[in-house]
């Protein structure tokens, strides 16, 4: 109820500025408020971690950490903070996100803006939240694609001891060349060198913290096979399915639909969940499918679970339908 009266002041503003006001906003309830509690349901396990509820914040909106406690008290199962780089990086320049109210999306070419996995920490270790915390992890934009692999492994060497897991996105459309490290030789010579810090990492810290891999949602099915076969071969612990796509046919003669960046948003749910339910198939339930992609409703989160998941993000829905969204997803995946 607060949130439909908030909404039409938030969209109001520019996307970007109303998205930095709620971030301020959640930062403030997370000082002044103890943290909340998950919207209860059956415990979910998965990565050998125990969920709550089913129903998680995508990576993409709290980049630095900053709203965590805040972020708390909407009934989330678990939390995904990030994309974070090892540097603080500017991103792309504005504007760059829109909003596309008639099919409820969204298009950004963000660009990995962030304060840098130092800040990030910080303010991690400053949160009293102690539920399940995900951190995403990126390369630096002025990196070469062929040094990727030395920005994934110090991002994750610094997340590794405050992260429950720790998920690798080269999937995102706005950092030139990153997704092709999801074909063939090159994820494996990204996912095969994390293994190995992985092993490492818990030996030192005395803690298997597990590794899940974020996808795109416009692989072909053979890109999903080969998708699958390294997950597989890499023994990577989950697999996140999908980022924004760079699609338009769904939105196409909308305001800003020619907008360069990842389409997000109800116009994704079929695209992300065809890939979901593929990717199911090829992996025969070998490790835990996290769905993320077109989520606005109860229904939507359903239908990822029937098409294989274990575990849902939201995050454009969130925007459109608000904290409300969070607790009609819980309850329709609560049905096992």
């Amino acid at each position: 109820m607060l949130y439909d009266l908030a909404r039409p002041f938030l969209f109001s503003l520019d996307p970007e500025t109303a998205h930095e006001s709620a971030i301020a906003a959640l930062h403030a309830a997370g000082c002044l408020l103890p943290p909340g509690r998950p919207e209860p349901a059956p415990m979910t396990e998965a990565m050998g971690l125990m969920f709550p509820n089913r129903i998680g914040l995508a990576a993409g909106l709290d980049k630095n950490g900053e709203a965590i406690d805040g972020l708390s008290r909407l009934g989330f199962g678990f939390l995904e903070i990030g994309t974070v780089t090892p540097r603080p990086q500017p991103g792309n320049p504005r504007p760059r996100l829109f909003r596309l109210p008639e099919a409820r999306a969204i298009i950004n070419r963000m660009g990995f803006n962030n304060h840098g996995v130092d800040a990030l920490i910080a303010n991690v270790k400053a949160a009293r939240y102690r539920g399940v915390l995900g951190i995403n992890i990126g390369k630096n934009a002025d990196t070469p694609i062929e040094r990727a692999v030395d920005d994934y492994l110090a991002a994750f060497g610094k997340v590794y001891a405050l992260a429950s897991y720790v998920t690798v996105n080269v999937s995102s459309p706005n950092t030139k060349n990153l997704r092709t490290l999801q074909q063939g030789a090159e994820l494996d010579g990204l996912l095969g060198p994390l293994k190995a810090a992985q092993r490492r990492l818990a030996d030192q810290h005395g803690r298997y913290v597990p590794l899940a891999l974020k996808i795109a949602p416009d692989l072909d099915t053979e890109g999903i096979i080969a998708v699958a076969d390294a997950l597989r071969r890499n023994r990577v612990d989950a697999v996140i399915a999908a980022n924004t796509t760079l699609a338009r046919d769904k939105v196409a003669g909308l305001r800003h639909a020619g907008q360069e960046g990842g389409l997000s948003g109800a116009p994704l749910l079929e695209a992300s969940t065809a890939v979901l339910r593929q990717l199911a198939q090829a992996l025969a339930g070998e490790l835990p499918l996290i769905a993320s992609g077109g989520v606005l409703d109860g229904e939507g989160a359903r239908a990822k679970l029937d098409a294989g998941a274990t575990l849902v993000q939201v995050l454009t829905g969130l925007i459109y339908r608000g904290p409300g969204l969070v607790r009609e997803c819980v309850r329709a995946t609560a049905r096992a």
